[in-house]
Parts: structure tokens; sequence; C-alpha cells
């Protein structure tokens, strides 16, 4: 992109920022905003965290006022996806508003699972991960609803669709507006290198309506592409070419990838008639891959077989499908090109941690703060990366790391902590040293009817979700970059003491029992951090007898919401008073 470009992007999203901070605390007038923000949970605990969050943030006057907010959880049993999650919001919004839905507007936040790729987001949910700008501090609900903000005043009644980790950045002229008023499905579309649209989903558009010197068009679609090879996106054409004087990517060749979309009220009747015809769900649904590819003049039916792209495959899955495309097939798909934009995902650890601290382009934009809701921070910086801390009290002679972020914590005096590391949630006591790129997050769980605590440590790049089947190889399950079995050995533990939660037929180190539970937040600290420093150094301790050791994932299933709410007040008390 051209300076001029970047520019007009910079300027664009601080105006949407402005819009929105205008907003929080506020009433809003009719029009003015959503008339109801839907955050999807994937359970009933899960809900009750993200009900008792938005709250707060209506009570402290983050979010504005004289909207309703409804926080929805997936019924129990079977996965059923976001495709799923959207069938059963749009459900109980009918129940609640009757007719009356047809005159509101209406935003679906899709943030229903356990952010095992980001697990500081595990106990409260990917949406409420803190963000580094805004007073009071953003957290991605606000940043999604900031960049969304002149969305409402624009759009029919109807429902936008979109996901709690990525956000889109754009620009349009003074005179355009990004307009969601024509029947069927609208979807944004952003102009992709052509690696990306491997992961994505693509638009085939109908290139005769396309005039590409503009930074924004709508156009129809004629078909909708899912996670398909390049070979594929060439001969379904998908593929654009540059052409000089547009606002396509520098590369030759692009194409246009999805993000969010919006049906109208007529298309969310015919999506509440699906879920009638489909009846109780048995299989995940996928709200991008399996609505849109439905849709369009040249879908075809053959997607409905294709289970490549699937976690896991159920019997009912290709038949789900096709009642989906026999349903939807003929409703109108059309598309805005965002020319001038860009889509950020933050859903991984490495994601989180370049976006906040190296990724120069998006502090440009957004504004970004090294330092956010935070007292007595010494920045530091290495190159383009800076440290990023957030919602924490840090004693002056403490130090971060470069390409590191600190969020909701207290570290006491002396306390460092290393490069590329994330410190979420933890007491970290005076003295203490956090090593280079690893991720320390601290919960609190009412374990055998007693209020522990515990520290889940992990590298920042480990995959917690690769299953092993039981008996697991210890030698092949790595813990930091060492062989379970040799943890064990350095933690004075046989291997057969090791335990795995949940499911006994597989092992991972999501359900690995690794942690200690202890009575206070920084003894939780201390202990997990020495068991980490015995694994990184070759060293042995010995652990106390009676230490009880449980996973990330049965910390998250009797985590103490009441403590850790508690735990952020007392942070937000002593910063407010301090700054």
């Amino acid at each position: 992109m051209s300076r001029d470009n970047d520019l007009r992007l910079k300027l664009a999203t601080r105006e949407k920022l402005r819009k929105f901070n205008s907003l929080r605390g506020r009433e809003v007038q009719p029009g003015e905003f959503w008339d109801v923000v839907v955050v999807t949970a994937a359970d009933e605990s899960q809900r009750e965290a993200y009900e008792l969050q938005i709250s707060g943030k209506v009570d402290r006057k983050e979010l504005p006022l004289g909207t309703q907010y409804k926080v929805f959880s997936d019924p129990p049993g079977c996965k059923i996806g976001n495709g799923g999650s959207t069938l059963y919001v749009l459900q109980e919004l009918n129940q609640i508003y009757g007719k009356t839905l047809g005159g509101l507007r209406v935003i679906i936040i899709h943030a229903g699972g356990f952010s095992q790729r980001l697990p500081s987001a595990s106990a409260m949910g990917k949406i409420f991960s803190a963000m580094p700008l805004g007073d009071p501090v953003y957290q991605m609900l606000d940043l999604k609803l900031a960049v969304y903000v002149d969305f409402p005043l624009q759009m029919k009644p109807g429902v936008l669709v979109t996901c709690s980790d990525h956000i889109e950045l754009y620009s349009i002229g003074e005179d355009q507006s990004v307009r969601f008023d024509q029947p069927g499905f609208t979807a944004l579309a952003h102009p992709s290198p052509l690696s990306i649209g491997t992961t994505h989903g693509v638009f085939v558009l109908d290139l005769n309506e396309k005039s590409a010197h503009s930074e924004i068009e709508n156009i129809s679609c004629l078909r909708f592409l899912h996670k398909v090879s390049i070979d594929q996106m060439r001969a379904c054409g998908a593929v654009c070419k540059r052409q000089n004087g547009c606002f396509s990517p520098s590369d030759d060749e692009f194409v246009y990838t999805d993000s969010t979309y919006y049906a109208d009220y007529d298309t969310m009747k015919s999506l509440l008639n699906l879920l009638k015809e489909l009846g109780p769900l048995e299989c995940e649904i996928d709200a991008y891959g399996d609505f849109l590819q439905a849709l369009g003049p040249k879908a075809t039916i053959d997607y409905t077989s294709n289970t490549a792209n699937v976690t896991k495959e159920e019997s009912s899955l290709v038949k789900t499908r096709q009642k989906i495309f026999r349903l939807l097939k003929g409703t109108p798909l059309n598309v805005i090109l965002l020319n001038n934009s860009k889509f950020y995902h933050i859903g991984t650890t490495s994601e989180y941690l370049f976006h906040l601290t190296e990724d120069v382009a998006l502090r440009n934009e957004l504004g970004l703060l090294s330092s956010a809701f935070s007292v007595h921070v010494n920045e530091s910086s290495e190159g383009s990366s800076q440290s990023c801390v957030m919602y924490s009290v840090v004693d002056p002679s403490c130090s971060v790391g470069a390409g590191s972020v600190v969020e909701y914590s207290r570290l006491g005096a002396g306390a460092s902590v290393g490069k590329g590391s994330i410190v979420s949630s933890c007491w970290v006591s005076a003295g203490l040293s956090v090593p280079d790129r690893v991720f320390m997050h601290s919960l609190c769980v009412i374990h055998k009817n007693k209020t522990g605590f515990v520290t889940v440590v992990f590298g920042i790049n480990e995959d917690l979700k690769r299953g092993f089947e039981v008996p697991a190889n210890l030698e092949e399950l790595k813990f930091c970059g060492v062989s379970l079995a040799d943890c064990l050995s350095r933690w004075g533990m046989k291997n057969e003491l090791l335990k795995f939660s949940g499911d006994a037929s597989s092992a991972s180190l999501w359900k690995a029992c690794l942690f200690p539970v202890c009575s206070d937040p920084q003894s939780s600290f201390s202990a997990s951090l020495e068991m980490l420093q015995a694994v990184l150094s070759g060293s042995t301790l010995t652990l106390p007898k009676d230490t009880m050791l449980i996973s990330m994932q049965e910390a998250l299933e009797c985590k103490n919401l009441e403590e850790m709410f508690k735990f952020r007040k007392g942070l937000h008390e002593d910063i407010t008073q301090r700054t």
C-alpha cells in the first residue's frame, strides 16, 4: 500500500475510535448504535463469565448505554460450530422479541470456545482480552464495536455476523458509506495475497461489474470458495490481476477474502426455518463455509461432501450440509469490496505478541500504547519491538523485556520478565525472573471444596491441542521443548504418577496434570516458576508430598470467577488511585 493509502486508513480508523469513545457511557439514540449486541458462549459456565464482565463494563460506563447486551450459550451436547450458534441465537432472539425483531439491528459476535491457542483468554474469553488503547482501557469487545461503529446507521434491520478474534480496518471516500441494504447476504471482502486465500473464504466475483479504482465497490458474487488451493482459485476464476491506480495489494495477483457478513430480516427468517428443518444439531456447522458456499448463481453442491477442513467428522455432516444447500440456494450474495483495508487475526499467542509489541503498522493505525491503564512502567524496546503492559501494577524497579505482554498482573520489586513472554493475571513476588518466550497465567480455582490458586506455564508456541493416544509417549510429548519424561524426572516424579484429565482416550498438554494448587496467587506463581526453571536449567527439585497437580482443562472446569474478578477489581482500584 502507498503511504497515502496508509494515512487514509489511519485517519479513518482514528475517526471510528473517536466516534465510539463519544458513545461510551452515554445513552444512545435509536439508530445511532446497535439495538442488540449478542456475544456467544460455549457453555453455561462461559455464559456466566461473559455476563458478569459485560455487566461490569456497563456499570463502569465502558460501553454505550441503552443497547441490549445478550449472551447466549450453545445447547449442551455435541459441538455445533459458529453456524449452529448463529441459528440458535436467531431462535433465542425470535423468542424474546417476536415480530419486533424485524425492526432491530443486531450484531452477533461469536466468542465461544476455550481459546487453546491463546490460553490467557481461556477463563474470561478472547472477546475480553485487553487491548492497549482507550480510556477506560479497551478490550477486544470495545475494539470490535468501534471498528463497526458506522454500520448501524447504514443498515436495514437484520444481523451482522462476526468473530471475536479478528478486526478489519478500512477507509472509504468522504461521500461513500458501507451500506447493508440489499436482500440476502452481504459480505465484506478484503484484497489479500493468494496464500492467505488458502486459509480463508474467497469470493468469485462478476468482474464485469468491477472498476478497481475506488476504495469501496458493491458487486455481485458468483460463488464462494472456502479454504481451497491456489489451483482451485484459478480454476474457479477467483484470482484478480493488479491494475495501475487501484487499491489492491502490491502482488500482481490477489483474491478477495472474507471476514464479516450481514443477513437481512427475511434471510434471518429463512435461517430460522433452516433450524426447524434440521432439527437438533448433531454436527459442527460453519457460519462461513456452510452458509456462504450455498450462495451465488455458480454455487454447486460438491462442497457438501468435502470434509478436509473439518476437525471432527460426524456422520450427519454431509446430510446437514445438503439440507443447508437446498434451503439457501438462490439467496443473493452481495459483496462489498473494501479495497483499502486490512484484516488482522489476533487468536494465538504469537499473533497476540506480534500485534501488540512488534506490528508498527497496527500500532500506528490504532494508536496502541506500550503502557495502558497501568502504574510505574519502565518501557523496554529493542528495534521495532517494545513491551506492552496493560491493567497492571508494576514496581518501578521491574523490567519487562522487548516483545513481552503483561496484563492484569502485579509485579513486585525487582521482578523481571524476559523477551517474548506473556504474563497474565499473575501476582509475581519480588525478585522473581520470568524466562524468555514462556506463557504464565494464574487462575483461582475451587478444588476439593477449597479455594486455591494455580499458575499454568507453557512454551509460547506450544501446541496445547495436539493429542496423543493413551498411554502417551512421554518422550514425544514436549513441555517447553523438553520431553515430559525428562520433566518428570527433574521434578522427582515417576512417569506413572502423571495423570491426564478429562476423556481418558487421549493425552495432550492441555490435559496434563502438571500445575500445583496453592493457597495464594504468589506461592502458586512461585511454585510453577520453580518447576519451569528446573526444566530449563536441567536441575532437580522435589515437590512436597501433598502437592495436588491439575491441568489447564481441569483449572477451567473448577475456576472461581468471583475471586478472579475480585483480583481485577483490586487492580482497578489501585491503578485508579495512583494515576
